[in-house]
């Protein structure tokens, strides 16, 4: 069952993988983000989000921020040993481990996320699609989530609600841009070998068609 989803927000940041310095976020939200957060709306056991399309419902901006970031992490290997030995504390002091680092940030985003979910095995005899889509639009009209959905970080917060029609597609947008390749998704089916997945983004008329994982257009 599909289900149409309206998300906006100041700022957005979908970052891409290939730069490893400073931040750089796609042109517009990538397929993996919006199943995120429509899950941060309503997840369930008994339901797997399908992104279909996404429609970019505001000109493409960018501009430049300067964020403060933790720069240190508690790697496994000190938790297992504090674990077996306690010594002090086990902690990361934000305060001395922040340092400021550039990212190219989009502005002034909107979005429509067209979605389908599909039922698993972790469902309950009681569960069937129609109940979840009912719950998903309730949830959608009374503004309710499970956690803050956000545009790729958590500092950048997102306004989501049911979309009963499309907006129309800006000026800009008109006709067929490429975006490049994009991130997709994560193979997680070799635990021991968790791999990204890749597509050639395009929008056409202002809509980004997403590719199904096992499509011939999905590069890993």
């Amino acid at each position: 069952m599909s289900i149409q989803v309206e998300v906006s927000g100041p700022y957005a940041l979908f970052s891409r993988p290939e730069m490893k310095t400073e931040r750089v976020s796609y042109d517009c939200m990538t397929p993996s983000a919006a199943r995120g957060l429509l899950e941060s709306i309503y997840w369930h056991p008994g339901l797997r989000w399908i992104i279909d399309r996404i429609h970019v419902c505001a000109p493409i901006h960018f501009t430049n921020i300067r964020r403060n970031e933790v720069k240190d992490t508690i790697n496994a290997r000190s938790v297992k040993a504090w674990i077996a030995k306690p010594k002090g504390e086990l902690y990361l002091a934000a305060s001395e481990s922040i340092q400021q680092r550039a990212a190219m940030v989009l502005r002034d985003v909107h979005y429509v996320i067209e979605a389908h979910f599909e039922m698993t095995d972790k469902a309950a005899p009681t569960d069937n699609p129609g109940k979840f889509q009912d719950i998903m639009k309730r949830r959608l009209r009374r503004g309710q989530c499970y956690s803050m959905p956000y545009f790729g970080t958590r500092e950048f917060p997102v306004k989501f609600e049911l979309c009963e029609q499309l907006p129309p597609c800006p000026e800009e947008l008109l006709g067929e841009h490429d975006l490049g390749w994009m991130l997709l998704d994560m193979d997680y089916s070799d635990p021991a070998n968790i791999t990204p997945m890749f597509f050639r983004a395009k929008l056409v008329d202002g809509v980004m068609e997403v590719p199904t994982i096992h499509s011939a257009e999905v590069v890993k």
